[in-house]
């Protein structure tokens, strides 16, 4: 049941963007980045338990290295493959320190990390400054561009397949097992010889490399790239996605992603009507999202895939029972 299920989401998803106009289909896109992003994190709250406030920050490396090279007149291919390893290099130097701390203390490092990061990209002319990088080319690979958004959603959706297939064998590998015993206890993970240290480097090393990836990919899509692209706000969305769809689980982060990518949507659809102020899309995003947090934690604390699978499995005793 539960691969006739996937087998069946796949499809959909595949034959989904061929019934979407030209804003559905940007919609589309975003969500899959944004599940990108989110499939990362969800591993590294959900297994390694650090919480970062500043993922869009390796979004923005992805997406300025990826825009960068390929208006330098590099092959836009060597700079989306140079996207998610740039991310990676980057989060694996910073994470030997961040990583030293735990809780809010790593929370808060996270996210003055991305605000030093927009303020060195606001005053870098290399980057654009505060004007942003002009002129990104559209990608293509063999001389076939894609110019289209539909073709930007199955390129999306492809590196969203890879990231989900990276992340699954991640979980079922022996790391894997160790990070698992890492998210119960670090002291019995320890004990029992699981290289802590190096495991939550790794797996903070991983979530950004997936991060980057989706981040080369907006780069290509949008054609430009500015400070204002990659707010504080990004994060938060990024963090309440994973803890609505559920940590440490595959599947939430794409549930997640699209719960609140299409409820933000909606928001900005609602606040940009005629008689609205102009700061209503962003009072009425944080507000939904503090009701959204308040809400998950108090009914489905472990978020909706991980209550979705109490919830089948209450329903299979009952049917053994009977």
């Amino acid at each position: 049941m539960r691969y006739a299920i996937l087998l069946a989401a796949a499809a959909a998803a595949v034959a989904l963007p061929s019934f979407l106009d030209s804003d559905q289909l940007a919609v589309f896109i975003l969500l899959g980045l944004a599940a990108m992003v989110v499939v990362g994190l969800s591993l590294l709250m959900g297994y390694a338990g650090q919480i970062s406030l500043g993922q869009a920050s390796f979004y923005a490396i992805g997406g300025y290295t990826a825009g960068l090279l390929a208006t330098a007149g590099a092959p836009p291919v060597l700079g989306l493959v140079a996207a998610p390893a740039v991310a990676a290099g980057f989060a694996a130097v910073v994470g030997i320190g961040l990583l030293r701390l735990r809780g809010h203390y790593l929370a808060f490092a996270t996210l003055a990390m991305q605000l030093i990061l927009l303020s060195v990209l606001a005053q870098a002319e290399w980057a654009g400054g505060a004007i942003g990088l002009q002129g990104v080319p559209r990608f293509s690979i063999g001389g076939f561009e894609l110019a289209e958004d539909i073709q930007y959603a199955y390129l999306t959706l492809g590196a969203l397949a890879l990231t989900l297939v990276v992340a699954r064998n991640v979980v079922h590998s022996r790391a894997g097992r160790g990070l698992r015993a890492l998210a119960t206890s670090e002291t019995a993970a320890a004990a029992s010889g699981v290289p802590v240290g190096r495991y939550r480097l790794a797996v903070f090393a991983l979530s950004a490399a997936f991060a980057g990836l989706a981040g080369g990919i907006y780069a290509f899509y949008l054609g430009y790239l500015g400070p204002g692209s990659f707010p504080v706000l990004l994060s938060i969305e990024y963090v309440v996605m994973a803890v609505v769809g559920g940590l440490g689980t595959i599947a939430g982060p794409v549930v997640g992603a699209a719960g609140i990518v299409l409820l933000v949507q909606l928001l900005n659809d609602l606040g940009t009507r005629p008689g609205m102020p102009s700061y209503a899309p962003s009072v009425l995003s944080y507000a939904v999202y503090a009701v959204l947090l308040v809400l998950v934690v108090l009914f489905l604390p472990r978020g909706i895939v991980p209550a979705l699978g109490d919830l089948r499995a209450r329903l299979g005793r009952g049917r053994e029972r009977r």
